[in-house]
């Protein structure tokens, strides 16, 4: 529909309010995922007001990682990072997924638009923070706890324009919050409604601008990781200066520098990461605590772990083959577990005798944490920025290190090509199932040969075939259908 027609209906809808209503505002709720809210009677954060209502607000933005978007966070998290690489099919019986898993995404792609959803709603929450907090003016609240809470919001609405615009590419970059719609401010307030796409600089740019905010006002480190931390906020750039182009390697490596310094250490045994006894450990960054049913419990453990039904994220024949070949039995036994599944359920890839299942998340009682980013993974960054850089020697030196935990040989590599696919290959051992694989073979333009290139466990190509526009998902149908203003991505 063309603008002025929005315009116009819009407008007249205003005049046929205005008749019954004199002078009142016009209570419009945006018809996009990409602002949301109670429009009514001011913002919808108009309600913070004072100390308690704004730690209120901040709790909402963190309230999405376990209740407003945890469909997002403990399922399709997982799915996109794995079953959409080389890492898992995507298992159950939802077409959706499927879709994805075969890269035959559709832009109603039932997921595709879920996700675009949760992760906005997410920012729509942490705008209302960064804008309202700074106007409260109650003494319990201090300068230095206000500036805080808005760092935090902001680490947050970083982090949620990361996945979307790695997923989606270029996207609306929504940053204030829709103030009440009036026929005096409906041009203002027109592409506030119906945002256009930014391009994925701009979007990068936006994150990179919230995180250094953050970096200033953040505490150091805490007891609890699932509270944003310096940690936290010098990890993100650091992923998110590895990812956009051109890669800036020196800095890169100066961000992982700074997460190092902060003390963070690995775990001796690498499945004490994940047997719940050892939650907010000294080698988690950021973490998701969770728990139990009251407090927004994590129920992703049953979507990936069980036999009463086919899971999701079914880890591949290639996966099961990488642990093998580098007879790495710890991280395997840590990630992947079997179990006979006879008369249950089939499937033509995996065997029914001894069926695999991931788990890392393996704690059934709602109470089994996601660690979001953990040292290990900030080393295996590092290596990369100094093997790039043309430090070899140093790059096998952290890998070594990564190694020698799980009690595999040092490589002792010299060639700067033969260390980049070795910590790609490390990277994916060690993170399997942590929401990595597929962002990495894409920053690092792997994704296509890659997937090209994988077999079933009989050594048959599974026929993947990828181009440029399946490393993007298109932008939602039901998104389109309601914003004029977006364009689709190409191909779809």
């Amino acid at each position: 529909m063309k603008k002025t027609n929005r315009l116009f209906i819009i407008s007249a809808a205003l005049a046929t309010l205005t008749l019954g209503a004199c002078n009142k505002d016009l209570n419009l709720t945006p018809p996009s995922n990409t602002t949301v809210g109670n429009q009514g009677q001011g913002t919808a954060g108009s309600y913070i007001k004072d100390a308690t209502t704004a730690e209120a607000a901040l709790a909402s933005c963190y309230g999405y990682f376990r209740n407003g978007s945890s469909e997002y966070y403990v399922l399709d998290y997982f799915n996109i990072s794995d079953a959409q690489s080389d890492n898992a099919y995507a298992g159950a019986d939802n077409a959706a997924g499927f879709e994805i898993d075969e890269f035959r995404l559709l832009s109603t792609n039932a997921w595709a638009s879920r996700d675009w959803g949760y992760l906005y709603n997410q920012i729509t929450a942490c705008n209302s923070v960064i804008a309202n907090v700074p106007k409260v003016t109650d003494p319990a609240l201090s300068s230095g706890r206000k500036a805080q809470i808005i760092g935090e919001a902001q680490f947050i609405r970083a982090r949620a324009y990361f996945d979307l615009v790695r997923i989606f590419g270029d996207v609306p970059l929504v940053l204030t919050e829709l103030p009440t719609i009036t026929a005096d401010n409906l041009e203002q307030i027109y592409p506030l409604l119906y945002p256009a796409r930014k391009s994925a600089d701009s979007v990068y740019a936006q994150i990179d601008t919230d995180l250094k905010a953050a970096a200033e006002v953040v505490p150091t480190s805490g007891v609890n990781k699932g509270y944003v931390s310096k940690g936290a906020v010098y990890t993100l750039l650091a992923k998110v200066a590895a990812t956009k182009k051109p890669v800036n390697w020196a800095e890169v490596e100066s961000y992982t520098n700074q997460v190092i310094a902060l003390g963070y250490s690995l775990l001796p045994v690498y499945d004490n990461l994940w047997d719940g006894a050892h939650e907010n450990s000294a080698e988690s960054i950021f973490e998701l605590n969770f728990d139990g049913w009251d407090t927004g419990g994590n129920w992703g453990t049953s979507m990936f772990l069980g036999t009463d039904w086919k899971k999701f994220c079914n880890p591949s024949n290639d996966l099961v083959r990488a642990y093998q070949l580098e007879k790495d039995t710890v991280r395997f036994k840590s990630t992947i577990t079997f179990a006979n599944v006879n008369g249950k359920w089939g499937d033509s890839r995996l065997s029914l005798d001894s069926f695999p299942f991931f788990y890392k998340m393996r704690k059934t009682d709602a109470s089994q944490n996601i660690i979001m980013y953990r040292l290990a993974d900030v080393l295996l960054l590092k290596a990369e920025a100094l093997n790039e850089q043309g430090d070899v020697a140093g790059a096998n030196t952290i890998v070594t290190q990564i190694r020698e935990r799980v009690k595999l040989k040092n490589l002792n590599i010299t060639d700067q090509a033969a260390m980049r696919l070795a910590i790609e290959k490390e990277r994916r051992l060690e993170l399997a199932f942590e929401g990595t694989r597929w962002q990495d073979l894409v920053r690092t333009d792997r994704a296509i040969p890659v997937m090209q290139a994988v077999t079933d466990g009989k050594g048959v190509s599974l026929g993947y075939h990828l181009t440029e526009k399946s490393l993007l998902w298109p932008v939602p149908q039901s998104e389109m259908d309601q914003n004029a203003n977006l364009i689709q991505n190409s191909g779809y």
